[in-house]
């Protein structure tokens, strides 16, 4: 199976690995950083004080939120992503066959290593994973009013399928991309840990 890839820019050693209940609290101050930032720039797709507890801990209960480690005597979470087969049912309908795919949630990157291809390494590992597991599609659903960040998403090989305009709801712009990596992946390999530090296989 291909390699993990991102950009060449990420040089030093990362380790994916699933969130454990020790993690909470760092995931909940890196989600609160990221979400505290997109609100100051006027994006409302995350909550301003980031996500309650409670909605985080069933994420890593199920072992679908996964966490990167920096560098060894580098303190704090560098980023997360979870991904899961579960489609926002006020998004996605039956007519996207939502079986067909895994989506990503909850991906953000510290503020301290933005800019490092570590996104689009993330994105190319949950792609791979989707293949391995059978799935066509890997899927999400960003601001619909932020353009910039639609626009970072067809840069990774995203299509914009539609926009679902709930005004309940900050997000509804769907995108998709089939599973597997981008059609210019180059560089960095995200080695991937289980919950007890051993090798697991991307397609577990």
């Amino acid at each position: 199976m291909h390699s993990n890839t991102a950009s060449p820019t990420a040089t030093r050693p990362f380790t994916l690995r699933r969130a454990t209940d020790g993690d909470l609290d760092g995931v909940l101050a890196l989600l609160a950083e990221t979400a505290g930032w997109l609100n100051g720039r006027g994006v409302r797709q995350w909550p301003a004080g980031g996500f309650p507890a409670g909605r985080i801990t069933p994420l890593i209960g199920e072992g679908v939120l996964y966490l990167l480690d920096g560098a060894e005597g580098e303190s704090g979470l560098i980023a997360t992503l979870a991904l899961d087969g579960h489609a926002d049912p006020e998004f996605w309908n039956r007519g996207d066959d939502p079986g067909s795919a895994l989506y990503v949630h909850k991906l953000a990157v510290a503020r301290d290593h933005a800019g490092t291809g570590l996104g689009e390494a993330l994105l190319d590992w949950a792609g791979l994973r989707a293949l391995a597991m059978g799935k066509r599609w890997l899927r999400l659903d960003c601001s619909k009013d932020n353009l910039r960040l639609q626009d970072y998403y067809r840069g990774q090989r995203f299509a914009h399928l539609r926009t679902v305009d709930l005004p309940h709801r900050a997000s509804g712009a769907l995108f998709q991309r089939p599973g597997g990596l981008r059609a210019r992946a180059s560089g960095l390999a995200l080695p991937f840990s289980d919950r007890r530090g051993a090798p697991v296989p991307e397609h577990v």
